[in-house]
């Protein structure tokens, strides 16, 4: 299985997938910190891909969504952003809401982090 089909699996697969720098143990970057920690404020059931093993996930993660940067946060298959948008999102309350609306009003209780690797 390629790169590209292994992220897909989890984009598709996932509530809330976050492409990061590091684990959710270890954050590597600070933005990918600040993306995750808004995540979790937010109570998202959380699968974290750290992209440092290999810099090919990290092209064919671009590839993919067209998006240059780590983090990558995905709702649902549907790419909102990085750490400024997905910050800004949480201190609006417009995170909730899209966690609510794509995932449902008990989303929180399923509160759990997993970690992949590719």
């Amino acid at each position: 299985m390629s790169y590209t089909d292994k992220i897909r699996e989890v984009i598709d697969g996932s509530d809330v997938a976050i492409f990061m720098k590091g684990t959710p143990q270890f954050a590597m970057c600070g933005n990918s910190d600040r993306a995750l920690s808004a995540l979790r404020r937010a109570g998202a059931p959380v699968t974290a891909v750290d992209v440092l093993p290999d810099p090919q996930i990290r092209q064919e993660l671009s590839a993919i969504s067209g998006w240059p940067t780590i983090p990558q946060v995905f709702v649902k298959g549907e790419l909102v952003g990085g750490a400024d948008i997905v910050e800004e999102l949480e201190q609006s309350g417009e995170l909730e809401q899209t966690l609510r609306t794509k995932l449902g009003e008990g989303y929180a209780e399923a509160r759990a982090e997993a970690s992949v690797t590719l």
